[in-house]
């Protein structure tokens, strides 16, 4: 279970390394206001060192490894197989939070890959039109309106929050592989963990190539994408500086005007 949830941190890498190559770096504003949220910075900076020492020595070369030999359908096979499984936890957080029709939908996706799919291997409900999302019990207690907390960098979980650490009860116990033998779960979660850092090997070089501070990176990505999920997709602009100008917006040429 650790080396799996190790690498919940890199997923949060792919979403800021994205950000970075579409639109820049983000404003001193917004990372003032991302690390005022870092009250535990320092015990987290601990733990962010512990585990990019694991993951430099062990995790990341044997994510490699499999690239090299694995064939990029056996990969997305896995990738499918794994993303299925944890849709469970995405439905329950749908109709927690009120996503009725999204919850229905959800319902048809997981019954469809399931079933045509072998298992979630092949990830045929997309082409019939019905969506992926991605809902969790963190997702869920911030529509309750349940405070963030503070950022949390946690041993092999990787970036979390006082809030959405909470996931991990539901999540775990709505994973069918946690009520099997632990001579499976473990050659499973082994397999899952290294799937997911070879999916995210680019990203997380690009982190290292672009960014002088690796854990204010890593830290604003994850809360920018919290941010973004909890507002599916539409996250709110205030606290970040305007790139454009009410005064600017218009000179009377009809041409928008960037400073």
């Amino acid at each position: 279970m650790t080396s799996f949830q190790c690498y919940k941190m890199l997923k949060q890498i792919a979403f800021l390394a994205m950000l970075c190559i579409m639109a820049g770096c983000a404003t001193t504003q917004t990372s003032d206001n991302y690390a005022n949220k870092d009250t535990l910075e320092p015990a987290n900076r601990v733990f962010f060192d512990v585990n990019e020492t694991l993951d430099q020595a062990l995790i990341k070369p044997i994510a490699e490894v499999y690239v090299d030999v694995a064939p990029n359908f056996i990969r997305t096979g896995i990738t499918n197989f794994f993303d299925n499984l944890a849709y469970l936890n995405v439905i329950l957080n749908d109709l927690l939070q009120g996503k009725l029709n999204q919850g229905v939908s959800d319902i048809a996706r997981f019954v469809t890959n399931s079933t045509i799919g072998i298992g979630g291997l092949f990830d045929v409900a997309t082409s019939m039109g019905l969506e992926e999302h991605d809902e969790d019990f963190g997702q869920t207690l911030a529509v309750w309106g349940v405070d963030e907390g503070s950022y949390l960098y946690l041993p092999l979980f990787g970036p979390n929050s006082v809030r959405d650490s909470t996931d991990f009860v539901p999540s775990t116990l709505l994973n069918p592989f946690y009520y099997i033998s632990s001579a499976i779960l473990f050659p499973v979660t082994a397999i899952k963990a290294v799937n997911k850092r070879a999916n995210l090997l680019e990203a997380s070089n690009i982190r290292d190539e672009a960014a002088v501070d690796p854990y204010s990176f890593t830290r604003e990505a994850y809360l920018q994408q919290r941010e973004y999920l909890i507002h599916d997709g539409s996250p709110p602009v205030s606290g970040y500086d305007d790139v454009f100008s009410a005064d600017d917006a218009d000179d009377g040429s009809g041409l928008l005007k960037i400073e």
